[in-house]
């Protein structure tokens, strides 16, 4: 199966009237369609800065980042990225912000409308479709901001620490939620986050990278031996803590 994302040999550096930061370090690796890759290393290493390369919000100096086999520049594949905040708009309603991308890009059909609402009831939201976002819970709101990004029906979804605003429980909850929602749709995803116990309950493998020029240190396949593979169950199966050992270990070893 050909790679949806494939990164070659990623370099960047800041640069400023001080002089360079090396900030990435020769990044390769490959994430394959329907995959969850989370994406872990020291505080400033680098890891949101490796996203904004891959939507293409900052070019890297050297390398190839290539989607669907196409350089990314000439790509026509649907990137959706998922920010650390919601973002949404309190003078616009939840439907209305829901629809925010789709009139941006001026996709709004009378389909898209409807897919719209068909995500809001099927994400438990439709009640709260005349809402304002302040009417919301912090879980509510970020599910809100999840079916906003994939109502435009991404290929494949970053998502930067899209849970790192929310207090532990309901961090958790929404965590799951999430977790679930994208494993149904079969979405591919690229996650950024500090939080280890976060990548192994919704990876299939964790990227770990070196502290900053980041490298990466190591990839490991995350697999469980479970019913009803979901976040809240990985937290509780016997392989949690093995997985969370050996990515704890690589972060002190090369942080």
């Amino acid at each position: 199966m050909e790679p949806i994302l494939e990164l070659k040999h990623i370099n960047y550096a800041y640069h400023s009237l001080e002089g360079e930061t090396k900030a990435l370090t020769d990044i390769s690796f490959s994430v394959s369609p329907g995959e969850f890759v989370a994406i872990v290393g020291p505080s400033g290493c680098g890891k949101s800065t490796l996203l904004s390369i891959i939507c293409g919000l900052i070019e890297a100096e050297d390398g190839q980042v290539k989607l669907n086999g196409d350089a990314l520049r000439k790509s026509s594949t649907n990137i959706g990225y998922m920010l650390q905040h919601d973002h949404l708009f309190e003078w616009r309603t939840v439907y209305h912000n829901v629809l925010l991308g789709l009139e941006i890009r001026h996709m709004l059909s009378a389909r898209s409308r409807e897919y719209a609402h068909e995500l809001l009831q099927l994400y438990g939201l439709k009640q709260f479709e005349n809402a304002k976002p302040s009417e919301l819970s912090g879980g509510m709101r970020q599910r809100a901001a999840l079916i906003r990004t994939l109502v435009l029906d991404p290929d494949i979804l970053l998502l930067d620490e899209p849970f790192s605003a929310l207090d532990y429980q309901t961090r958790l909850s929404v965590c799951d939620d999430i977790g679930q929602i994208l494993r149904n749709a079969h979405k591919t995803a690229v996650l950024v986050t500090h939080d280890l116990s976060e990548a192994v309950s919704l990876a299939d493998r964790v990227v770990v990278l070196t502290a900053r020029p980041a490298s990466i240190a190591k990839i490991i396949p995350i697999t469980f031996e479970l019913e009803t593979d979901t976040p809240m169950h990985r937290r509780n199966a016997p392989e949690f803590k093995h997985y969370f050992n050996i990515i704890w270990k690589e972060l002190n070893t090369n942080g």
